[in-house]
């Protein structure tokens, strides 16, 4: 198909790129078509898959991605070269551990190029220890651990409000198609992604300090693409509960640290963690409640320390342990 269309007047333009970028497209198209088929057929699991659709113009992403048969090499001066581009300057941000079986080439909206390698490696566990820790994720505080800790929220975005409107502004009265359009679009995507790398950075390091000093680690499953349909919708996109619970996910498996989700429908705030005792309803704007066995609970502390006792029931039923408890 790849050489067919090379062959034609009106795609020779085909044959300036390597063969394997071209591949590869097709295999991605290839893998969303049987995603999609998968997923209204019932085979696959999980939310389902909406269809391969057109990239935007107006979405100025781009990627290509070059595997072993493309020869693609690392030079000795620590340069990339790549098939019909030849030598690129890297500023490397870590040593690669082993041999790269692909790199991904990206274009972010800013106009920054990134190299990502996929390599084989494995990762030492952490020395074990007997600490374990249940997070309650919100707005108020972005994370409120069950030793008591309360991380503050950063809201990078309402921060960077007022930096982001002025550049939307000017974008605005721009005219359409000239070069300074062109100009203010690339300063307002530039301010979006210092935003966006803010963000990333804070629930890195947060999520390497909690997995590092914890055994376990139990989160609440929220339902995110609910709450992003609310009126709180642009505070629950600027906190990114779920890129923080995927970075916790991921690197409690890597470093052989344990990790559960409690169920969302879990009555992680209404539950008395010293007698069990289920509240009625609980409005938000209540922070703190009083049990009727006598116990004052601050809300997010209560839910953490609860979000605790369900993810070690549950990692203990997951064991064979006992699913009720003896009488």
């Amino acid at each position: 198909m790849i050489t067919q269309a090379k062959q034609t007047p009106e795609r020779a333009w085909l044959g300036e790129v390597s063969a394997v970028v071209l591949q590869q497209a097709l295999a991605d198209l290839n893998m969303a078509c049987r995603n999609f088929f998968a997923s209204i057929t019932g085979r696959r699991k999980g939310p389902k898959v909406a269809p391969p659709r057109y990239r935007s113009r107006k979405d100025n992403r781009q990627a290509v991605r070059f595997t072993k048969n493309a020869r693609f090499t690392v030079t000795a001066g620590g340069k990339l070269r790549l098939p019909k581009i030849g030598d690129v300057p890297v500023r490397w941000s870590r040593d690669l551990p082993a041999e790269p079986s692909s790199v991904t080439v990206i274009k972010d909206a800013a106009g920054r190029y990134f190299a990502s390698f996929v390599v084989e490696t494995g990762a030492d566990p952490l020395p074990r220890t007997p600490d374990e820790v249940g997070i309650d994720l919100g707005l108020t505080h972005f994370a409120v651990l069950s030793d008591g800790r309360k991380i503050d929220n950063p809201r990078f975005l309402r921060r960077a409000g007022r930096r982001l409107k002025k550049a939307q502004q000017a974008l605005s009265r721009k005219a359409k198609g000239s070069a300074n359009r062109k100009k203010a679009a690339a300063r307002v995507a530039r301010a979006h992604v210092r935003v966006a790398d803010a963000r990333r950075d804070f629930a890195h390091k947060l999520s390497t300090q909690i997995i590092r000093d914890n055994q376990a680690v139990y989160v609440e499953d929220l339902c995110v693409k609910g709450l992003a349909r609310t009126r709180l919708a642009k505070s629950v996109h600027d906190a990114g509960w779920s890129q923080f619970v995927t970075m916790l996910e991921y690197k409690a498996g890597l470093y052989g640290r344990g990790f559960a989700k409690v169920g969302r429908f879990f009555p992680s705030s209404r539950s008395c963690s010293a007698c069990g005792a289920v509240a009625g309803t609980m409005p938000l704007n209540i922070r703190s409640w009083t049990c009727p066995c006598g116990a004052v609970h601050d809300r997010d502390v209560n839910a953490a320390i609860n979000i605790l006792a369900a993810g070690r029931a549950e990692r203990l039923n997951a064991c064979g342990g006992t699913v009720r408890p003896a009488a």
